[in-house]
């Protein structure tokens, strides 16, 4: 298991919820929730350099079948853009189906509202961390997929 803190993110649309890892990569707890839009790159990477992290872990939601669609679409955008701002940290794509409905059910009967809805954000942060790291302990390999510029297209003269 590689050593070191890691930061898991769960993008949505109004909402970024933030986790991290200790740095021994065991456990996953929550950090804050992002409001989504001017600024949220800046403070991920603000908490990223607090917490020392040396890795990014965000959440990809797939259809239950593995299929990617519009939302996976707009979170690959998302990734590549973080990863440009926190460069030379990696960031990493991984699977998130069904986390969401996880974070619910661990809050069931808890908190209401807006502020569930933001605690919910960190809570399936938390998940999909706590995932990949489980996942890297399980099979020796880092998680997901890393995440990296397209390769510039060739031009013909």
């Amino acid at each position: 298991m590689r050593q070191g803190v890691r930061l898991g993110v769960d993008p949505g649309d109004a909402r970024i919820g933030v986790a991290r890892s200790d740095p021994s990569g065991m456990l996953a707890t929550p950090v804050e929730t992002v409001r989504r839009g001017k600024g949220d790159l800046r403070r991920i990477h603000q908490i990223l350099a607090a917490e020392g992290a040396v890795e990014v872990v965000v959440g990809l939601p797939r259809s239950l079948s593995g299929s990617e669609g519009p939302a996976a679409a707009k979170t690959r955008e998302f990734a590549l853009r973080l990863a440009r701002r926190v460069t030379p940290v990696p960031v990493r794509l991984v699977d998130e189906r069904l986390t969401t409905v996880t974070a619910e059910a661990m809050l069931r009967d808890q908190r209401k509202g807006a502020k569930r809805r933001a605690v919910v954000d960190q809570v399936a942060a938390v998940v999909i961390l706590q995932q990949a790291l489980d996942s890297e302990r399980a099979t020796g390999a880092p998680p997901g997929e890393l995440v990296a510029e397209p390769p510039d297209e060739e031009t013909h003269d």
